[in-house]
């Protein structure tokens, strides 16, 4: 494996932690709500043979650096955030590597700022109208503001409960490890700070973003690669098409694998950006 450098980028709305590897071409990983980092260590070290993999710990509830008590954290203002961590780093012309929320916030960052990227690849996330999907909006409603939040999650200290569903249970195909599960709750469960950036993107989702970004993927030039579980019963099949479709982009489908692409097959996405990569950089 690649040696994987960690950095913190000051950006405006606070601190960012990422591990930095590998040279060329630079690839940036989103993850989504409620996980960090972590999600994309089976993929990014066959692509860090090639590429320069960049991969932060957004502040999507597992980051471990709040972020400053003023900053907006609703999705735009996300987006946004990823925009200057690109433009901070010098990383103009990066592909962009999303899952889930990382998703639709990869959609609005793409509506608004489309110069910034060189490619696009998108795994099974929120799009058009399914931001949150049905299953998770009653943890946007209570978990709006920081009281909200901890009540919401306080459940999640047991591990039956972490394997539900409703909670990581529903977005993978195998289980995801206990120690995992409670790396990534544990921010959410122990800050305050943390519980506060959380609660401002729960309440700042909204299916108007990612509608409204929806009707400006068209105009996105560059190379798109989309590419979903076949399995996930969350974000919905079609969706994906769709955006392959507006992106004028590749789908591909994953088998066995459920939201969670990254985590479910990481050797045959990683295998698949990869090979992608090098024929998109054939046709350049």
């Amino acid at each position: 494996m690649p040696d994987a450098v960690t950095k913190t980028a000051e950006l405006s709305a606070g601190p960012v932690r990422y591990r930095d590897a590998g040279a060329g071409e630079p690839l940036v990983f989103l993850h989504g709500l409620l996980v960090d980092g972590t999600l994309w260590d089976g993929v990014w070290p066959a692509l860090a043979e090639t590429h320069r993999c960049l991969v932060p710990d957004w502040p999507l509830g597992a980051h471990r650096l709040p972020m400053h008590g003023g900053a907006d954290l609703a999705p735009p203002a996300l987006a946004r955030l990823v925009a200057e961590f690109i433009e901070s780093l010098d990383l103009s012309g990066a592909t962009l590597v999303a899952n889930d929320t990382g998703g639709a916030i990869a959609q609005l960052l793409v509506s608004e700022r489309p110069e910034l990227l060189g490619r696009l690849v998108l795994t099974s996330c929120d799009a058009f109208e399914n931001f949150l999907p049905p299953m998770f909006r009653p943890l946007q409603r209570l978990g709006s503001t920081p009281v909200g939040l901890r009540a919401a999650l306080e459940p999640m200290r047991l591990r039956f409960l972490r394997n539900l569903p409703i909670a990581f249970g529903g977005v993978t195909v195998d289980p995801i490890p206990d120690e995992v599960a409670r790396r990534w709750m544990e921010p959410c469960l122990t800050s305050g700070d943390i519980r506060r950036d959380t609660a401002k993107l729960l309440k700042g989702i909204d299916s108007a973003q990612t509608l409204a970004a929806a009707n400006r993927l068209l105009g996105f030039s560059r190379p798109a690669l989309v590419a979903w579980g076949a399995e996930d019963k969350i974000f919905p099949l079609a969706h994906g098409r769709r955006l392959a479709e507006l992106l004028g982009g590749r789908f591909e489908l994953i088998q066995h694998a459920k939201a969670f692409v990254p985590w479910d097959q990481p050797g045959a996405l990683a295998e698949l950006i990869g090979a992608w990569l090098r024929e998109k950089a054939l046709a350049a």
